[in-house]
Order: structure tokens, then sequence, then C-alpha cells
């Protein structure tokens, strides 16, 4: 009758395993070679096999020492993983983010989501905002972390995502084909002139401002409307449209870095916590 495998044995196994010395694996836990030798012997026992060949110049696996060796580690890790979850303490406090609308109906929520099922104790509020208004709040020290695209030179953050803006057109009214060309824009972005209009005007493609919004849900709306083509990120192209390429004579119109900004001032262990989460949240976008 075999009995129970114990942790402690696996993980004086695990030790010998790895040193492939017992009196130096000894030394490392801070025991004697005799009762590092016996509590190998209890688990051969356990087991009903020999998991170590004995020689001159220490200890080697046997069969039954080398199958063992996934299991030990994965038992060993997994009460390593309990304990330390048992011990800490639940997050509480305040967490104050900042998403673009892009991402708003998509990535994000489900991130949010199950943040706070995992964590109901932390209150958390969001601001929902284009890349300006939401830095602005972060310096103002009314946010803790923002996820905001960045077209500088030298990014300051963490890059979560690469997601190039490009022009995009209705599939049914073929929009990109007029003369002029109609063209949804941001009411108030410099963004729009510096990027957009000029990748049209470097491109001597003939345009007039048709419509005009604050939110990229209005410049879908327009485009799947047809009442012009639009800048959006490639992820956030809407249904029946399709991006311009340059086949079509549109090249993209930027290169937009997703990046994770923090608040300058001050963290806490709720708001990295969250930073983990966004992270993981756009992880598969990456792929």
């Amino acid at each position: 009758m075999h009995l129970p495998l114990d942790s402690d044995l696996l993980r004086m196994f695990l030790v010998v395993a790895e040193t492939g010395n017992v009196t130096r694996a000894a030394r490392d836990v801070g025991r004697t070679q005799s009762a590092v030798s016996l509590q190998l012997r209890r688990l051969e026992e356990s087991v009903g096999q020999p998991l170590f060949d004995r020689g001159p110049r220490g200890v080697s696996l046997t069969e039954s020492g080398r199958q063992l060796l996934p299991y030990a580690r994965r038992i060993v890790g997994l009460m390593n993983e309990t304990t330390a979850a048992m011990r800490r303490k639940p997050l509480d406090g305040v967490v104050r983010i900042g998403i673009p609308e892009e991402y708003g109906d998509t990535v994000l929520p489900r991130a949010l989501a199950a943040f706070a099922e995992s964590h109901p104790s932390v209150d958390v509020s969001v601001l929902c905002g284009y890349t300006a208004q939401q830095m602005e709040a972060l310096e103002k020290d009314q946010l803790d972390l923002a996820v905001v695209f960045d077209w500088s030179a030298q990014t300051q953050g963490e890059v979560l995502f690469i997601d190039p803006t490009v022009w995009v057109t209705s599939a049914v009214h073929r929009l990109h084909e007029r003369d002029p060309i109609p063209v949804a824009i941001y009411g108030r972005s410099n963004w729009c002139r510096d990027f957009a209009i000029r990748s049209l005007e470097q491109h001597n493609l003939p345009f007039r401002i048709a419509y005009s919004s604050d939110t990229s849900g209005g410049l879908k709306i327009a485009v799947t409307a047809g009442l012009g083509i639009a800048p959006l990120s490639r992820s956030n192209i809407p249904p029946d449209c399709r991006e311009l390429g340059i086949g079509d004579g549109f090249p993209p119109i930027d290169a937009s870095r997703v990046v994770l900004r923090r608040n300058a001032y001050h963290s806490n262990p709720a708001v990295e916590s969250m930073a983990q989460v966004i992270h993981q949240a756009f992880r598969p976008m990456t792929r």
C-alpha cells in the first residue's frame, strides 16, 4: 500500500534533482544530510519506486524519478500559487481610467468587467474620450491610467498595440471615386489637419469637408451612410466598409501606437493590477 504524496517531500525531491547532490541540497535548505536522505527514502516508499541512482559523485534521476519530475514541479508550483493567493490582501480603493472610444465597446469592456468581478471592493471610474482630453485629465490628476493614441517619434508610455489609421470607405457607396472626394473628419482635432488632411494634399487628392464629428462613432456613421470617407483605426472599420489602400491611391495615414500612460503623481496596488489587465486585454490583438 503506497502512502499519499507529501508536498514537503516533493519539494525536497526537486531540490535534490536540481543540485544532483544530497550534501549540497542539505546545505541549501539548512538541514542535515541524514535528514534529507530520510525524506528521499520516505518519498520512494510512497511511490514504490527508486527515484535516484546513488553514485560517488552525487545522485541522478532514475526513469521513475524523471517521470515524477514534471508532476512534482506542477504540484509544488500550484501549492506556492495557492499560498500566495490566500495570503494576498483583497484590493480596494479607486482606479480612474481613460479609454478611447475606438475600444470602448470591444476590447476594454471585457477587461474592465473581469477586473470588477475579481476585485469587487475597488471602485472603477471610466472616462471615454479622445487622446487630448485624456492627456489633460492625466496631467490634472483626474486619471490614474489612460489608454491613448501616440503618433510621436519617441513614445512615452507602454505600447499596447500598433493600430494604423487608414482612410475608410463604404463598400456600397464607393465615395472615394468621386471628385472631389467627400471627407468626414474630427471637428476639433489638430491631428486631422497634421495627418489626415495632409495625407490627401500630399497625394494631390481633391477633397471637400462633407461631415465633421468629435467622435469616431460619428465618423463611422458618416462612412456607413455614404456621407464621406473617414480616417479610422484599422481595427475599428465598420461592417460593409473597407480600408482604402495603396491600390486605391490612399496610403496609410499614420502608424498609431496604442499606449498606456500612467499618472506621474501616484499609484497603488489596484492601479497596478488594472494596468496588468489592460495589457492582457490587448495581447490577442498583437498576434
